[in-house]
């Protein structure tokens, strides 16, 4: 994920971030600065795990402070969610305004953190996490590319109109899903395919679909 995310340093230079999955414990850290900076050995020895999501950002919703720094990581009545995204909702307002008046307490001021709210909102009322992102995209519009990191699973999806760019890749027996394919460049990945425009994709100890 570091070499990952060092390849993709030209998508943001203002944060950046890794969350890993350890056993089902979702560890993050992230912080203000580049790739390099930001994540020295040291770093990334106390990061074990098996499923990881990473990000770099730029801002455009929410202002260039820690607390938008991505992953973000969320705690609800199911357990924990991270999430990172790329994009912007055209109905964040509209979204955020609704989740407040439900008792949503927001960290950020980022449209992230609305669709995080809203997969947890939507699990709460289906049988697994990939339902849950399947009701959310009922709700959200915009431009997004969005990695979700359950307990067990990691989840890949892009909008329906293809607005944000979103591939995936193999290495090994793994696979890896990034923005740009000069990720899997980077780590010697061979690139699979494009996700396509509305799909989800769903990676966990059984593979892909």
């Amino acid at each position: 994920v570091y070499y990952g995310l060092f390849a993709l340093q030209h998508r943001g230079q203002e944060s950046c971030g890794i969350a890993i999955n350890d056993d089902g414990v979702i560890h993050c850290h992230k912080a203000m600065g580049l790739v390099s900076e930001v994540f020295k050995p040291e770093i990334l020895n106390k990061l074990p795990g098996t499923i990881a999501i990473g990000h770099v950002r730029y801002s455009t919703t929410g202002g260039s402070i820690l607390e938008n720094a991505q992953p973000l990581v969320t705690q609800y009545v199911k357990g924990t969610l991270s999430i990172a995204h790329n994009g912007n909702l055209t109905n964040t307002v509209k979204l955020r305004t609704a989740l407040e008046e439900e008792g949503a307490i927001f960290q950020t001021t980022t449209d992230s953190e609305v669709i995080a709210y809203q997969l947890a909102k939507e699990r709460i009322r289906t049988k697994s996490i990939e339902e849950a992102v399947e009701a959310a995209m009922q709700v959200i519009e915009g431009a997004y590319a969005i990695l979700v990191m359950s307990p067990r699973k990691l989840i890949a999806a892009r909008d329906p109109y293809g607005f944000k760019p979103l591939c995936i890749g193999e290495i090994k027996d793994s696979y890896v899903v990034a923005s740009e394919s000069c990720a899997f460049d980077a780590i010697g990945a061979e690139f699979v395919r494009d996700v396509d425009p509305g799909e989800i994709v769903i990676l966990d100890q059984d593979g892909i679909r």
